[in-house]
């Protein structure tokens, strides 16, 4: 039953990080990746909220949140596919992106595993 909950979880993830990535397109056409880093950040700070705020998870639900849910949220892939097709045309934005996506995936964990839950 966990694997099934992990699964329909990835699925609800990828639906977010697809809303989220069509968000920022419609809003800012040139600046898409912005939207992978977004999703990113926020999978992470789940994750972290996941582990330091709720405590009374089982390890089974733990599992459907973390793996599934942030696993469907997230993904390395794209926070390196995305920057080397803008990397053809804007090289200096696809560097940045690079750089800062790991310090803001980093910083929203942290920040989840700081706040008093």
């Amino acid at each position: 039953m966990t694997m099934v909950l992990v699964a329909m979880a990835g699925g609800i993830g990828c639906l977010v990080r697809y809303g989220i990535e069509l968000a920022v397109r419609h809003r800012h056409p040139r600046q898409r990746p912005w939207g992978t880093v977004g999703a990113n950040a926020l999978g992470c700070f789940v994750a972290g909220f996941a582990v330091y705020g709720l405590t009374n998870l089982t390890p089974e639900w733990r599992s459907v949140l973390t793996s599934g849910f942030c696993g469907g949220l997230t993904t390395f892939s794209s926070a390196f596919a995305v920057p080397a097709l803008l990397a053809r045309t804007d090289r200096g934005a696809a560097v940045a992106i690079v750089v800062t996506t790991p310090l803001v995936c980093a910083a929203a964990f942290a920040l989840a595993a700081c706040l008093p839950w």
